[in-house]
């Protein structure tokens, strides 16, 4: 389990693929010396397993379906990556919880600077089939990194990201077109099943939410 908070940013150094699997070897000066083969890590918000450790870079190895279906589709050497370790059973949750499972990938679409301060704001678009869990003010993981909704305009996203967010993870290379990965509120996922007993894959809409008293 992780919590969106942002420990590094590493960079891709290769990429190789064999077999249908994509060995993805990252340079991680930090977290590189904290980690044991086999252990977890998210990479811009995908749980990975480090499989070769050096004191300065993790491999990991991607199985087709993942490299397609997240923001690794974009991945080349040089790439940077937001890095997290698990949470430890005694730290602080300073951001929310995440399981490192993607739900999908959305458009990166800008990153601007708010005139007059020194934030930003990032605008992306989302899947059709993951907005009835983004709402205002709630919490949303982009590319591993825990964010607040600020506003929500049909599918497009938009959320403030401060100084810090902007130096200490990959949003500033990010070009428009490219793919975020995207995962939802775990609880959101849990309530919507919950409701009535009917099946977490069932549309859930904000009609509906009001009609049941939620």
């Amino acid at each position: 389990m992780f919590t969106g908070i942002v420990e590094e940013v590493g960079k891709v150094t290769t990429i190789k693929q064999e077999r249908g699997t994509h060995r993805l070897t990252v340079a991680a000066t930090h977290l590189a010396k904290e980690l044991r083969k086999g252990d977890s890590i998210a990479v811009s918000g995908v749980c990975l397993t480090a499989v070769d450790i050096t004191p300065s870079s993790v491999a990991f190895d991607l199985a087709d379906e993942t490299w397609k279906r997240t923001s690794f589709s974009r991945m080349h050497e040089g790439a940077l990556v937001n890095l997290e370790l698990p949470m430890r059973a005694d730290g602080r949750f300073g951001g929310h919880i995440v399981q490192g499972h993607v739900d999908g990938t959305g458009e990166f679409l800008a990153l601007d600077r708010i005139p007059g301060a020194d934030d930003y704001w990032l605008h992306i678009r989302i899947p059709a089939d993951l907005a009835r869990y983004v709402i205002f003010k709630g919490s949303l993981c982009i590319e591993g990194i825990s964010l607040t909704v600020a506003q929500i305009e049909g599918l497009e996203v938009t959320v403030a990201i401060i100084p810090h967010s902007w130096e200490m993870t990959n949003l500033r290379s990010l070009k428009a077109g490219d793919p975020v990965n995207l995962e939802a509120d775990m609880i959101a996922k849990y309530v919507e099943k919950m409701m009535k007993g009917e099946s977490a894959n069932s549309p859930l809409t904000i009609e509906r939410l009001v009609q049941q008293g939620f």
